[in-house]
């Protein structure tokens, strides 16, 4: 899907494809974000997450065999169960199969993605996902990404994706914690999640509340906060509220089907 911004020109931008927190809700699949720029006279596109049920809403915004690579911010199933999905289309589709499509993620990427589809380590899904485990930062077409270890009860990262000098940071889950502000430092969109609520006495070292949502993008300096992540138990109206009390540029709540330009 080409899509314009105000200036005329394609441009570096996010759809969000799925943002209900923690488990699919009535309006929205689990967390999934198509993430893309125009280089080398094409269309890169990337996936940050393929949550439970976004597999089917991604394909309203990208053709799934155009996609150059899915960004993991870690592996619960909210956020990546539908790879067992995408590997049987990529295996079984008419056109033939297609070739191995880079996946990165946290350590253990590759086993948790057999065991999801319930299938032996070897020989796994070599043919269908090039897994790669983050190690610093790395490049897919124009995009530059750098993840970020994060504050949740698993394996968690944050990612801080550059194009020329345009940021989205993404921070995944994670409780409370100073990394939040490097990642997230002069971006043009921070897309933060935004689980609790401020007024319950919440565990520790999970999620964000929307105030801290908004108190990072306040410290970072972020030009615009958009908020995730809220499961369907609570009103996400809650969230939006606490974080607009705290940061006052432009905020609002991830929407399916909405595309961010980025810069």
């Amino acid at each position: 899907m080409a899509v314009t911004d105000q200036r005329g020109t394609k441009a570096f931008r996010m759809t969000v494809v799925g943002c209900s927190g923690s488990f699919p809700g009535p309006e929205s699949p689990a967390s999934c974000y198509l993430v893309q720029a125009e280089a080398e006279g094409r269309t890169w596109s990337i996936v940050v997450d393929l949550g439970n049920g976004a597999l089917g809403a991604l394909q309203r915004y990208v053709d799934l065999l155009a996609v150059d690579a899915v960004l993991l911010s870690h592996l619960h199933t909210d956020h990546c169960l539908d790879m067992s999905s995408y590997q049987v289309f990529r295996k079984w589709h008419p056109s033939g199969r297609a070739p191995a499509l880079p996946v990165w993620g946290p350590a253990g990427t590759g086993t948790r993605l057999h065991r999801a589809y319930d299938m032996p380590t070897l020989p796994g899904q070599e043919d269908e996902f090039l897994v790669r485990e983050y190690d610093g930062p790395f490049e897919v077409g124009p995009f530059r990404i750098r993840p970020v270890p994060v504050d949740h009860p698993v394996p968690a990262y944050g990612l801080r994706i550059e194009v020329d000098d345009h940021v989205l940071a993404y921070t995944g889950d994670t409780g409370p914690t100073p990394v939040l502000l490097d990642l997230a430092a002069d971006a043009d969109l921070l897309l933060s999640e935004a689980s609790f609520r401020a007024t319950d006495d919440n565990p520790p070292g999970i999620h964000l509340t929307g105030a801290e949502a908004g108190e990072t993008a306040v410290k970072a300096g972020a030009k615009r906060l958009v908020l995730t992540h809220v499961p369907p138990w609570h009103d996400p109206q809650v969230m939006l509220a606490e974080a607009v009390a705290v940061y006052d540029g432009p905020t609002e709540l991830a929407a399916c089907g909405t595309v961010y330009p980025i810069g």
